[in-house]
């Protein structure tokens, strides 16, 4: 008797704790009964919030599901406008479950299986909407609006997975690898072709701004020759103008200072040998300073 009290009391102790779960803060949870998702009076999925619960003990399966905000940020993907250029772009999307129900029989209550499906239904809304505009369309002012409809047929179309689609974003428009080569080789030759261009403007300038110099460099130094021989000319008939007024006033003296210039012209080196005739008139002055 007392064994099968205290096999009442462990069954009872059993059932009582596997008859209660807890829902912690951000998730929510639905309970599988024979497989079949719990639902209210209305028919609505039972969803359990955050706490303490009871279930139906060893028939009941307890399903919990993250409630909160989520990032889906995978790899960039391809997309051809309506100009059929191709365009890498970078997006993500926020999303949570807003019927778990559903989510969970759609989704099979799996993140990384429903993010697969959500970025399916995502990238059908950005590939119609790129493919109805032009590169300048996109890039130039309708990038918002291009995500605000990205945004409602996202929305749309994953409400039957039970998700809530909060905010489709476009991060980065690249062109392919293939494409962006090509261009900036194309920039690159037109950039050369303009900087040569601008090179040889800029030579021929040099030159005719060199050529221009070498000209005034000429005309002016003939300007200071001419100018030169001029004022050498007035110089020179001023000097022999001073010379003839000085010779004019005292012919004697002045013959006498030429004199003696000349013998010291003459005798500067010891070496100098002159040879002349004793009645030359060069030493006229010396014979007259031996006589005195």
């Amino acid at each position: 008797m007392k064994n099968f009290s205290l096999l009442l009391l462990v069954t009872a102790v059993i059932m009582s704790f596997s008859g209660i779960f807890v829902v912690n803060e951000g998730q929510r949870a639905i309970v599988l009964l024979f497989s079949k998702v719990q639902k209210d009076a209305n028919g609505d999925a039972l969803v359990y919030e955050p706490g303490l619960h009871l279930k139906v003990p060893f028939f009941s399966q307890v399903r919990k599901l993250d409630a909160r905000i989520q990032t889906l940020d995978g790899q960039p993907d391809r997309f051809v406008t309506s100009e059929k250029k191709d365009l890498i772009v970078d997006s993500y999307v926020k999303w949570r479950v807003n019927d778990f129900s559903a989510y969970y029989l759609r989704a099979r209550g799996d993140k990384q299986y429903a993010e697969t499906l959500l970025k399916q239904k995502v990238n059908n809304g950005l590939r119609t909407n790129f493919g109805s505009r032009t590169i300048k369309e996109i890039v130039s002012g309708e990038r918002s609006e291009l995500m605000e409809e990205a945004l409602v047929q996202a929305s749309e179309s994953a409400s039957e997975l039970g998700i809530e689609v909060l905010d489709v974003r476009v991060k980065q428009i690249n062109l392919p690898n293939e494409v962006s080569s090509s261009i900036y080789q194309r920039m690159r030759a037109e950039r050369q072709a303009v900087a040569k261009e601008h090179r040889s403007e800029g030579q021929e300038k040099a030159e005719t701004i060199r050529a221009d110099v070498d000209r005034r460099v000429t005309v002016m130094l003939a300007d200071a020759e001419r100018n030169a021989r001029a004022v050498r000319g007035q110089g020179d008939a001023t000097a022999a103008n001073i010379y003839a007024k000085a010779y004019n006033k005292d012919p004697e003296f002045f013959g006498f200072v030429r004199s003696l210039e000349a013998y010291k012209n003459t005798f500067k080196d010891k070496n100098d040998v002159m040879v002349l005739s004793p009645d030359s008139k060069f030493f006229d002055y010396m014979k007259d300073a031996k006589a005195q």
